[in-house]
């Protein structure tokens, strides 16, 4: 075999690995998305109440180191599970909120249509163009740590207009790592479907907390 015969077969042998991650990593979110929807079903229905912000924040660190310790095994999946599955649980409080305001529903389903939009459009344009957005990977992580820091000084002042600030960057911020993640995927730098489900997961939690947080504040000022 010569040269250009073994590289062709080792570019088909990389897209295909690429593939299967992808298709492994969007099988698995639409599954964790469903049981999401599941846990914040129960939880509003129950009108359970929020763990609160420290508990949250320990059992969601938790749950994702042992995530990344059992990446490659059986129980990394089930781990993924418990994490979706507790943070669709967090949501109950705040759809609860929600649909006590006046338009609660409508909301929701402008904060679900807002996600979901920005998720195949974000996620879309990467797969088509393939463009490399690895450079987005050091303004993400430094907003990430910023919107952190901001979010625990916030715990202490309560500042409703601070609160409004982080949801806006957060936005943005979630769009640009989806566009990330998915470019790690098709080019290679991620191989592991569970991390990619998770940090898509993730992004996709966080902008419709944000865009519905939004959305009732502007809904309460009217």
């Amino acid at each position: 075999m010569n040269d250009r015969s073994q590289m062709y077969v080792g570019q088909q042998q990389v897209a295909g690995s690429v593939n299967k991650v992808l298709r492994n990593t969007y099988a698995l979110l639409a599954m964790t998305l469903a049981f999401s929807a599941v846990t914040a079903t129960i939880s509003t229905m129950m009108n359970l109440p929020y763990p609160g912000f420290f508990i949250t924040l320990i059992l969601y660190v938790g749950l994702l180191f042992g995530i990344h310790k059992t990446k490659d095994s059986a129980m990394g999946i089930v781990l993924t599970f418990a994490l979706t599955g507790f943070l669709g649980y967090t949501l109950g409080p705040l759809l609860n909120m929600a649909l006590q305001m006046p338009g609660g529903g409508e909301m929701v389903a402008t904060a679900l249509g807002g996600t979901a939009l920005t998720f195949f459009a974000t996620s879309g344009y990467v797969l088509s163009t393939k463009k490399d957005m690895s450079k987005l990977g050091g303004l993400i992580t430094a907003g990430i740590i910023m919107v952190v820091v901001a979010m625990l000084a916030n715990f202490f002042f309560q500042m409703p207009a601070l609160q409004l600030a982080l949801s806006a960057i957060m936005i943005p911020l979630m769009a640009m790592l989806i566009m990330y993640q998915t470019s790690e995927i098709i080019h290679g730098g991620e191989r592991n479907y569970i991390l990619a489900t998770v940090t898509l997961y993730v992004s996709l939690y966080n902008l419709f907390v944000n865009l519905l947080t939004l959305l009732m504040a502007f809904n309460g000022d009217d």
